[in-house]
């Protein structure tokens, strides 16, 4: 990493996708700052603009693609040149041929090539128009997680302990732009996890593709399970972790969720259909009757858990029989929250080449169906909040109404109060805050603080 060149120069990050992008974009904010860059707040203002994307689903080409190209007719910036950057998940895809979409890129990098950034930029920066500086390899890279990092909250922190998927689902595009499992040293995870408690981090969220499958690679054997009591034992107030693959779910994880007090009651279990036979189809090596087996198993341990998952309708083949069995699954888990999406073709997976002729208008329907069920059962799950007190994380103000203070609750419900008569809003950011809800919406839960922020 160099980065001499860069100092004073402005720069913005644009993310699009998941918390590891959110986290990946973070450690990017943090290399620039290193380098001797500012921050600003739009694109107009930046010398150098960063794009952190996503490609799960088609829609995130699309909204990347526009935003990108965009930048070749905003004015000059105060250097008087402007760098594109594109990382992520589109970038390990697309590389070179990103310029196809987006004539006025000039650094396409890789999600193992954080760390060169600066150098990418200096090196594009030492160039005449219309070169382009590329960097997607891959192989030999570890990771990059002693970057610095520029977080969002103070109180809140990504811990990245895996990257990469060897599932391959036939749907996902994942596994061919993160790689294969990697996971990092045991020991190099807690002592990260030590280090941010005592900076004052008071919520770590666990990051991979599949964290249940983390320390396979490098000790034989999952160690989750082993690794949430560790960091239980930092003394972190709250431990969230994402994504979770059922089939990888053990019973040692589920006790120890359940055995270690700060690790929160809210999982996301993504199951994606209800249908064995379509699940077969995704490659997703469970059935339907080992799903809701799990899920019991789950809420037997932890009878106050709020499960949320990830559903695809639409994926080809799929019959109203098959989509039936998915919605009776819903009903019977019955999740507190659910992500609903039509099924995205990404050109390179196996599902790819699967025909389908379902009519566009029945998938529609059976998504509406899908999506008010949801919404009637996520309202059953919050309903009996209502007159009880729940504790709230405080992370901001509401963006409809800066008045209104937001935060999340330790089931990861939405928590919104009014800011006490006489006060600023960031004296309540990142602390915990006791909210008697006097009203539970399918969405969110509303209330008035009880007592004293600590």
């Amino acid at each position: 990493m160099t980065g001499v060149g860069l100092v004073g120069r402005t720069y913005v990050v644009k993310t699009f996708g998941c918390q590891m992008n959110l986290h990946d974009s973070e450690r990017v904010a943090g290399l620039l700052d290193s380098c001797g860059c500012i921050a600003v707040e739009e694109a107009e203002e930046a010398d150098i603009v960063v794009f952190m994307t996503c490609c799960v689903r088609e829609n995130a080409d699309t909204r990347l693609y526009g935003q990108a190209s965009a930048m070749v007719s905003l004015p000059e910036p105060p250097s008087g040149r402007r760098v594109v950057c594109i990382g992520g998940c589109i970038a390990q895809r697309d590389g070179e041929q990103l310029r196809e979409h987006v004539p006025g890129v000039d650094v396409v990098f890789g999600t193992s090539a954080l760390a060169q950034l600066p150098a990418l930029i200096e090196a594009r920066l030492s160039k005449g128009k219309g070169d382009l500086e590329v960097d997607t390899i891959e192989q030999g890279r570890g990771f990059s997680t002693d970057l610095p990092s520029h977080r969002a909250q103070q109180f809140h922190a990504w811990v990245p302990i895996m990257s990469g998927c060897n599932n391959f689902c036939t749907y996902c595009i994942v596994p061919y732009v993160r790689g294969r499992e990697r996971s990092r040293d045991f020991d190099r995870v807690v002592a990260e996890c030590e280090k941010l408690v005592a900076d004052g981090v008071r919520e770590i969220c666990l990051l991979g593709q599949n964290v249940n499958s983390y320390g396979r690679d490098n000790y034989g054997s999952p160690r989750f399970a082993e690794l949430l009591r560790a960091v239980g034992a930092t003394g972190v107030e709250r431990i969230r972790f994402t994504s979770s693959n059922p089939k990888d779910l053990t019973d040692e994880t589920i006790a120890a969720m359940a055995e270690t007090p700060n690790v929160m009651p809210q999982l996301h279990l993504a199951v994606q259909s209800g249908s064995s036979r379509i699940l077969k189809e995704m490659n997703r090596s469970y059935t339907r009757e080992e799903y809701i087996d799990l899920a019991g198993r789950i809420k037997a341990a932890m009878p106050d858990i709020a499960l949320s998952t990830d559903i695809i309708v639409g994926f080809p083949g799929e019959t109203e029989e098959d989509f039936r069995e998915t919605l009776s699954l819903v009903d019977e888990v019955h999740y507190a929250s659910a992500f609903t999406f039509i099924y995205s073709r990404r050109p390179g997976t196996p599902a790819a080449r699967i025909v389908d002729d379902t009519p566009r208008e029945v998938i529609q329907d059976r998504f509406d169906r899908l999506a008010k069920l949801v919404e009637d059962l996520a309202h059953e799950a919050n309903a009996p909040f209502a007159g009880q007190t729940v504790t709230s994380l405080v992370e901001g103000t509401s963006k409809k109404d800066p008045d209104m203070l937001v935060g999340h609750s330790e089931r990861n419900q939405t928590v919104l109060f009014p800011m006490p008569a006489g006060h600023v809003a960031s004296e309540y950011f990142g602390k915990m805050c006791d909210i008697k809800v006097d009203t539970a919406k399918t969405w969110y839960l509303r209330g008035a603080l009880s007592g004293e922020p600590r």
